[in-house]
């Protein structure tokens, strides 16, 4: 099986819990090793990788995959570097901080024949999955609207500066909103318009932390909310059709396994609690139901399988810098949105 050689940009949180644990473990990539600025930890979780100095150090090694997971306001002044020094990149959420500059990336990397894509790792959250099941097999007949929530209760502010000072990659439509947004269109693709509310709700918050979104389609809505005033959650996930409805509490377990040190695996790993099975109220053959629906097994696992079949065996990637674009298309339209007080066409 070939090996993909493969860095990371940085090693705090996101190197740490999202990638490192799944390069290492996948059998088709060699984690090489880090680029670290200041704390160099990465040797004391895997001693036989590097510690970059700088990015030019990292890019001068036989590198395959570099994963840009840096703070979104360098995305793409990094994932440029790495895509012109002709390495395949993984670009952490949201992809970039305007429409312009995911574009380019996107040209970049094709007239390069470089595989280029956006770690949307939330796709593969059980809830999510379970999710699109149950819109896929059409149960709930034509949809009328939908409600996606990512909900938290936390009123302080973050200690890390570049999420809380005024910059282009910061606030929770960039941050939250991505994950949103993506799943959205991985379900329904992008929607006509786009009408937004966008608030700061904490004290002395600089950046907004509040969003609710309306995704305008032919013939049903969905409404997209983030905030950190929510200390009694909603449903992550309603959806209401002609015939019935589904809601699902969010459950995903992998964060929360991987911020606990726990190795991901391929048997028990994302599976979510009984409890937080979602309900389904419709109507089948005729027949109403009102029964609590099985929660498929999340696995981030298949983000990293499908990088690895887009670089070794020239397939597409499994959330494609097209993706990429057209969340921040939504984005765009968004922050439009909510200066003008209008609906905002894509």
């Amino acid at each position: 099986m070939q090996k993909i050689k493969t860095a990371l940009l940085s090693y705090g949180m996101s190197g740490k819990v999202f990638h490192a644990p799944f390069l290492d473990l996948h059998e088709g990539f060699e984690l090489l090793g880090s680029w670290e600025r200041s704390k160099k930890l990465i040797q004391e979780d895997y001693p036989a990788v590097k510690s970059y100095a700088t990015i030019d150090e990292l890019l001068a090694d036989d590198v395959d995959l570099v994963i840009v997971n840096t703070p979104v306001g360098t995305h793409y002044e990094y994932a440029k570097k790495v895509l012109l020094a002709g390495k395949h990149a993984v670009v952490e959420k949201a992809f970039t901080t305007t429409v312009s500059e995911a574009e380019e990336l996107a040209k970049i990397a094709k007239e390069k024949g470089l595989k280029l894509a956006v770690f949307q790792n939330r796709r593969w959250d059980s809830d999510f999955k379970t999710v699109q099941k149950i819109i896929e097999e059409g149960t709930l007949g034509d949809l009328v609207e939908a409600e996606f929530h990512f909900d938290r209760y936390n009123p302080l502010l973050s200690p890390k500066a570049h999420k809380e000072t005024v910059n282009d990659g910061a606030g929770i439509l960039k941050d939250l909103g991505p994950h949103l947004i993506d799943q959205v269109i991985c379900l329904f693709g992008s929607p006509k318009s786009v009408f937004a509310d966008i608030r700061f709700t904490r004290e002395n918050s600089l950046v907004d932390d509040w969003i609710d979104l309306l995704l305008i389609y032919e013939d049903f809505r969905v409404r997209l909310k983030a905030g950190f005033f929510v200390r009694e959650a909603n449903p992550a996930y309603t959806i209401h059709g002609k015939k019935g409805s589904f809601l699902k509490p969010r459950g995903d377990v992998q964060e929360d396994e991987l911020k606990l040190g726990k190795k991901p695996n391929l048997e028990s790993w994302g599976s979510e609690s009984e409890d937080l099975k979602g309900l389904l109220h419709t109507e089948v053959g005729g027949k109403i139901i009102r029964e609590k629906v099985p929660t498929l097994q999340g696995n981030y696992f298949s983000f990293f399988d499908g990088v690895y079949d887009s670089i070794a065996n020239d397939k597409p990637e499994p959330v494609t810098a097209q993706d990429g674009v057209k969340v921040m298309q939504v984005i765009e339209a968004a922050i439009a949105s909510n200066a003008q007080r209008k609906a905002i066409e894509l």
